[in-house]
């Protein structure tokens, strides 16, 4: 499958895809339709972003070399293009590693939220047990 024909197909698949829909029976309940997200799924977000990032950072600057090689022979002949490709070359590394840093805060964030979120659960399950205990002694 090309990459144009992928990419067709996942937006389509987007498009169809409606989060929190307001359910087709006007008078409808809507409880069903709220969102949850565990630490679980925020934990699997958290590798997928980090395992993109060391995808990504091993594999996108491999033509680096090639294409220094190949726009200092080009400008060494004359040709315009070698300053193109520099151009071109510049422009990649930057949207890379604007990709990279996304990958990384994506990960690094959900990683806080999950621990943050573990903290929250066992000061309030703390809380909640030092409240039981001193209603046995009042």
């Amino acid at each position: 499958m090309s990459f144009d024909e992928e990419w067709s197909q996942v937006r389509s698949e987007a498009a169809a895809m409606r989060l929190n829909s307001v359910p087709t029976d006007p008078g409808g309940s809507g409880g069903a339709t709220d969102y949850k997200v565990t630490s679980a799924d925020l934990k699997a977000i958290g590798n997928e972003a980090q395992e993109l990032f060391h995808w990504f950072e091993r594999d996108a600057f491999h033509a680096g070399a090639q294409t220094d090689t190949a726009a200092k022979s080009l400008d060494g002949d004359g040709f315009r293009t070698g300053s193109a490709m520099w151009t071109m070359w510049d422009t990649w590394r930057e949207q890379c590693e604007t990709l990279l840093s996304a990958c990384a805060h994506i990960h690094n964030h959900l990683e806080d939220t999950v621990i943050s979120h573990a903290n929250h659960e066992e000061v309030l399950v703390t809380n909640f047990s030092m409240s039981t205990i001193d209603k046995h002694f009042n």
